[in-house]
């Protein structure tokens, strides 16, 4: 019998997923968390939780935004971990996947990076500038760990698709589209084609992000994967309350921020 992983000890569902990206310390590390609650709350599933980065090969520029003012505020990959227990500690119960480039945890080693994220409990890590066929020593380590590796596929990727989704942990996190993230008007008939052909081949739930915006995309997605993950759309939320949290109305600017993302969820 398998033993369940933490991950999947803490998700409650593998169809039509909710997964939220923010990046850890925007604006603050406090309100990172109160944000992360109000998304719990409206339905997410399973919380990406960026580490901001100087260098950002695949976030467009509201991310790129976030990420600024987040290394501001001394945010770094070993405090964002540490954001971890406080999370819990406030009442998240949702997946933590850790989303971090390549270099910061090359800085940090990776037996301390995995010991922090096994000593802070998260269940998952991304690291989307890290090719699958130059990951198996991080792989091995995230078994070891409990930590689920989450894997990216992209339309580029058609004969590493099978292997890279028949290896998957977690779930798969399908980019729509070439490019970095960011808001978008459509979606094309190939991308949802390719979606079809990581589903085939995928035994965890595939989950479709980069440029997810609309309704629209979601309807699509519905019918052709598992979940959809979205970042810029709930950053650029963040963004039009930040005049609030600077003058002091965090309880306004939290409670319009909860309306606008169970509205979006619905």
């Amino acid at each position: 019998m398998l033993t369940q992983t933490a991950f999947q000890g803490k998700l409650t569902k593998t169809k039509d997923l909710f997964i939220p990206f923010v990046v850890a310390g925007d604006p603050t590390p406090e309100l990172t968390v109160q944000f992360a609650l109000q998304l719990q709350k409206a339905g997410a599933d399973i919380l990406e939780l960026g580490v901001p980065y100087s260098d950002p090969l695949a976030d467009g520029p509201t991310i790129q935004r976030a990420a600024q003012r987040a290394l501001k505020k001394d945010m770094s990959l070993t405090k964002a971990i540490e954001l971890v227990p406080k999370l819990r500690e406030a009442g998240l119960e949702i997946p933590v996947v850790i989303f971090t480039y390549y270099n910061p945890v090359v800085q940090l080693g990776y037996d301390r990076f995995f010991e922090m994220l096994e000593e802070n409990g998260a269940e998952g890590v991304l690291i989307p500038d890290l090719p699958y066929e130059e990951s198996e020593d991080i792989r091995q380590l995230a078994d070891e760990k409990d930590v689920e590796f989450i894997s990216l596929v992209a339309p580029n990727s058609e004969e590493r698709i099978k292997r890279i989704a028949e290896h998957a942990k977690g779930f798969i996190y399908c980019v729509s589209t070439l490019g970095v993230t960011g808001e978008r008007n459509d979606m094309s008939a190939e991308t949802l084609s390719f979606i079809k052909k990581v589903k085939e081949h995928s035994n965890v739930p595939v989950a479709v992000g980069f440029g997810i915006s609309s309704n629209e995309h979601v309807q699509l997605v519905r019918e052709h994967a598992d979940g959809v993950i979205i970042g810029s759309k709930i950053i650029r939320l963040i963004e039009s309350e930040l005049e609030a949290l600077e003058n002091g109305r965090e309880a306004e600017a939290l409670e319009r921020f909860y309306k606008e993302i169970h509205e979006l969820v619905k």
